[in-house]
């Protein structure tokens, strides 16, 4: 594989049972690929990541394996520490979590228990909280959301700092993932949006006193190797009401190949493809789109590497 690509799991129904996920993530580690990423958005078809993860971890050796987003507010700091740890330390160490404050949705957030006001602030408190409980031996913390006292993890993940991304599209969240995260990743976006936002997160992040590797923008893809149906389109000007589904969709493998040039003319690094609809052979799929991968323009390959 000559760039950064993985697979992504979406939300939709990519994943029927555990021997899809098993073909897919034998067909990801043979074939080259960089990586899996698995979505959370509770009351969807998409498996559980930490889940659905370890399952990939057992199976493999080589490939990274990432969350895509994994939804922070409503989880407890010290258990969501805990289960990132456990998969670093058993994947040894290929686990890289890209947290996001999940859908606005009521039904999602009531489910996970958070009022809309509250995600943002929730986020800005754990997320330096989750590295102290990674690096300390023993963590104090009174905050507004959150209390340890005395708290001491002992099970600590191979890498004492998991590299940790943040996602989202708004202002407030690029200036949020430069003032706390290791990168950002993109969803459902246009390659002009992606020019626009990377230079707000590295201000916010050398506003900050920190420093975002040019390599740590990714931006997640929806793609079709061929015409997609209605319903996609459909999801695709309900994700994006302000875009026309071209801009964010591309339907072959050419259009494929154009718009990943063009993500990482504007800076982008690291690519998450997540297929339209469920292949009905996800080895054949996979092998005939890392044969599309391969045409990407090498100058945007030399950029992305």
């Amino acid at each position: 594989m000559p760039c950064r690509v993985g697979l992504g799991l979406g939300v939709g129904r990519l994943v029927e049972d555990g021997n899809d996920l098993a073909e897919i993530v034998d067909a990801l580690e043979s074939l080259g690929y960089d990586s899996l990423w698995a979505s959370e958005v509770l009351g969807s078809h998409a498996p559980d990541p930490i889940a659905a993860l370890s399952f990939a971890a057992a199976r493999t050796t080589r490939i990274k394996l990432g969350t895509s987003v994994l939804v922070a507010p409503g989880r407890r700091p010290a258990q969501l520490a805990k289960q990132a740890a456990t998969l670093d330390m058993l994947s040894r160490g290929r686990f890289f979590p890209v947290l996001g404050l999940g859908t606005t949705d009521p039904d999602a957030l009531g489910a996970m228990g958070v009022a809309r006001s509250d995600r943002g602030p929730m986020t800005d408190e754990m997320v330096p909280l989750l590295r102290r409980i990674w690096a300390e031996d023993r963590v104090d913390h009174h905050g507004t959301y959150y209390e340890l006292t005395g708290y001491a993890p002992h099970l600590h993940p191979l890498r004492r700092r998991i590299p940790l991304w943040l996602g989202g599209r708004s202002d407030r969240e690029l200036r949020r993932a430069g003032r706390l995260g290791d990168g950002w990743l993109a969803s459902f976006v246009a390659p002009d949006e992606v020019a626009r936002s990377i230079p707000i997160v590295s201000s916010s992040a050398r506003a900050a006193g920190r420093v975002i590797d040019d390599d740590h923008y990714g931006v997640l893809l929806m793609y079709s190797l061929g015409p997609s149906d209605s319903s996609v389109e459909s999801f695709i000007r309900w994700r994006r009401p302000d875009r026309e589904p071209s801009e964010i969709l591309p339907e072959s493998p050419e259009a494929i190949v154009e718009l990943i040039d063009q993500f990482a003319a504007a800076g982008a690094s690291k690519f998450i493809l997540v297929p339209a609809k469920r292949p009905s052979s996800w080895e054949h799929h996979l092998t005939e789109l890392a044969d599309v991968v391969h045409k990407v323009d090498p100058a945007s390959l030399t950029r992305a590497s």
